[in-house]
């Protein structure tokens, strides 16, 4: 008999689909008072052993698509390092119990990548428990929306913007690649605002849009070290963030041809996918998870 959680199913009715109750909470947000609960595929992800023995750096695991990223790679047999912020301690230790009731290694480091000496210890961090990153994955983003105009973003705002979404992932990146051995992998997280910006996230927009650039230039750079880097570029995701720094969540996702927005679960079989060696023939490429919206 067919395991009713993994029959086929209708894509845009599998889920929960708006109009969502309303609810807003300061930044960073925080997974508990989410209605309706994002899934993380808790109860649903199964592994088969594709990232066995791997030693993984995600940062922004605490929740969201980071959480889902952590528990599916420990559960397809990988040791995870993951970074939040220090108010999301509580919601770092869900991910780490995830991770260690899968049977691996749960490393969660208090982190803010908009400083450069803290990514250097980080990865540093990374090295000293696992001895090498087989795989990096630089998920962590900041975004606040600004409907009122350009006029409204502020140069903290933007600055904010800029080093967490921007510098961070460049400076992880630069101090991991001499740890990741051939056959290892970077993949970032891009978004469907790099191709179709939403002008009240346009400091946000821009960031997105240059990681597909830096996605596709840094895999030709490595790829002659055996190192492949991918990026995944979400639609709409039901995450912490969208109360957190959106205005009106009650629609959210509506847009999206499935008419819903996607759950972190349905995004963590794409990084699965591009850090496991079946994808070893991939390199410079954006998997885009938009729920049917074109992208180029």
């Amino acid at each position: 008999m067919t395991d009713p959680q993994h029959r086929q199913q209708d894509p845009a009715t599998q889920h929960p689909q708006p109009d969502f109750p309303a609810q807003d909470q300061r930044h960073p947000g925080w997974t508990g008072p989410m209605d309706p609960p994002p899934d993380h595929g808790e109860d649903t992800y199964r592994g088969s052993g594709r990232l066995e023995g791997r030693a993984t750096v995600v940062t922004g695991g605490d929740s969201g698509i980071g959480r889902a990223v952590a528990l599916a790679f420990a559960r397809e047999g990988a040791d995870v390092l993951f970074t939040y912020l220090k108010e999301e301690a509580e919601e770092a230790r869900e991910t780490a119990r995830l991770v260690e009731e899968a049977g691996r290694k749960a490393v969660a480091v208090p982190c803010d990548i908009r400083d450069e000496d803290n990514c250097r210890a980080l990865i540093e961090r990374a090295v000293g428990e696992f001895g090498r990153i087989d795989v990096l994955v630089n998920n962590a983003a900041y975004q606040m929306s600004q409907p009122d105009g350009i006029e409204a973003i502020s140069t903290e705002q933007f600055d904010r913007v800029m080093r967490t979404n921007l510098y961070g992932m460049f400076w992880l990146t630069k101090f991991a690649v001499p740890h990741i051995p051939k056959g290892g992998s970077v993949i970032n997280t891009t978004s469907i605002q790099a191709y179709k910006p939403s002008p009240h996230l346009l400091d946000y927009a821009m960031t997105k849009g240059a990681i597909v650039t830096f996605t596709q230039g840094l895999a030709q750079m490595l790829v002659e070290r055996g190192i492949r880097v991918n990026a995944v570029a979400p639609g709409p995701v039901w995450t912490p963030l969208i109360p957190a720094t959106l205005p009106d969540t009650t629609e959210f996702g509506k847009q999206s041809p499935m008419g819903r927005p996607a759950q972190p679960a349905e995004l963590a079989p794409a990084y699965v996918y591009l850090a496991s060696q079946e994808a070893g023939f991939i390199t410079a490429e954006v998997l885009n998870a938009t729920g049917g919206t074109p992208l180029p």
